[in-house]
This record gives structure tokens, C-alpha cells and sequence, in this order.
């Protein structure tokens, strides 16, 4: 099950995110979405966790607690929509 964690501390890395979870179950991926331009961390992120039952402890547990001061989101990650192409702003690439 794919699990979107949201309102993370800007400070939380990728083995943060994943040791939080592992006292659940199995992870068996661990991402925090970060700007392209900045390299910083969006506050939020997936962990990947192949067992249901696990995951959904893992999500009942651990929405709502407070990491860093900040208090998270965890549910079960939506499908990505498509998103319509961004603009390109006036310049060409060619």
C-alpha cells in the first residue's frame, strides 16, 4: 500500500521517514517529495509498505501524531491525476 505523509517537519529525510514506519512493518520504500529547483523538502511524503494490515495499523497510528512539532496527515495515497502541461512561459528550448 502506497501511504501519503503529509505536513512533515522541512527537515525530515528519506531515512527519517522510512525508520518512523518500519516499527509497523515492512517498508519497502521511503520517499519526501523535494523542489526541483531548491533540493528542499515539500513537507510531505510515500512510504511504501507491501503488507495491508501493516500499513493501515501504520496509518491509523500514526495520523495526527506530532513529529518535529508539527502535528502529520497520513492516509492511503490517491492515484496520481494527469496533469495538464504546464506553459512554457514564452521561450524556446530550440
Amino acid at each position: 500500500m502506497n501511504i501519503y505523509v503529509g505536513n512533515l517537519p522541512y527537515s525530515t529525510v528519506r531515512d527519517e521517514l522510512r525508520d518512523l514506519f518500519a516499527v509497523f512493518g515492512e517498508v519497502a520504500a521511503a520517499r519526501v517529495v523535494t523542489d526541483r529547483e531548491t533540493g528542499r523538502s515539500k513537507g510531505f511524503g510515500f512510504v511504501e509498505m507491501p503488507n495491508d494490515a501493516e500499513a493501515n495499523n501504520a496509518i491509523a497510528e500514526m495520523n495526527g501524531k506530532e513529529i518535529g512539532g508539527r502535528k502529520v496527515v497520513v492516509n492511503e495515497a490517491r492515484p496520481r491525476e494527469d496533469r495538464p502541461q504546464r506553459p512554457n512561459n514564452g521561450g524556446s528550448r530550440w
